[in-house]
């Protein structure tokens, strides 16, 4: 009986549109734990290009920390790839989301130097200083506001801006 109602919550899951709370909440966890990020990849195995571009964003991220607990060079190096190709297409299409701008930042904070995926990091984070006393999402504030607490590119004046 457990196995069938686990069974009935997983498919409604997969059917559905990811919760973007749960989304904020969950993908700061899953730098630290693998089994949040194999949730993460799973409740965002079906988004495309075509979905919202938050989602799209929040994709791509988790791929690259699925490169984190891959096996072998070559699907740590696809994984790590196809995120940050998700995440610059977010941003392109919408360059002016905090939450995407976050995300990538996030994503070149915490990426290997090896991987060359830092060029964005002073844009981002002047990005998420002029603008996020605009914001009007208080998730997304609220998201941004924990994630620059923690961060150690934003001193303790820049900290105190948010």
């Amino acid at each position: 009986m457990k196995v069938a109602g686990l069974l009935i919550v997983f498919l409604i899951s997969t059917l559905t549109t990811p919760d973007l709370s749960e989304l904020r909440k969950n993908y700061p966890k899953a730098s630290n734990s693998e089994a949040i990020t194999n949730a993460l990849q799973n409740q965002l195995v079906d988004v495309t290009k075509e979905d919202e571009k938050i989602l799209v964003a929040y994709k791509g991220a988790v791929s690259t920390l699925m490169a984190k607990y891959a096996k072998g060079i070559k699907n740590k190096k696809d994984f790590f790839k196809t995120g940050a190709e998700l995440i610059e297409y977010a941003v392109e299409k919408e360059p002016e989301n905090l939450e995407i701008r976050c995300i990538r930042l996030s994503v070149q904070e915490n990426s290997p130097k090896i991987v060359g995926y830092k060029d964005n990091i002073p844009e981002d984070k002047q990005f998420l200083i002029n603008n996020y006393k605009s914001a009007s999402s208080t998730p997304v504030t609220t998201f941004i506001k924990n994630y620059v607490m923690g961060s150690a590119l934003f001193d303790t004046a820049e900290k105190q801006l948010f």
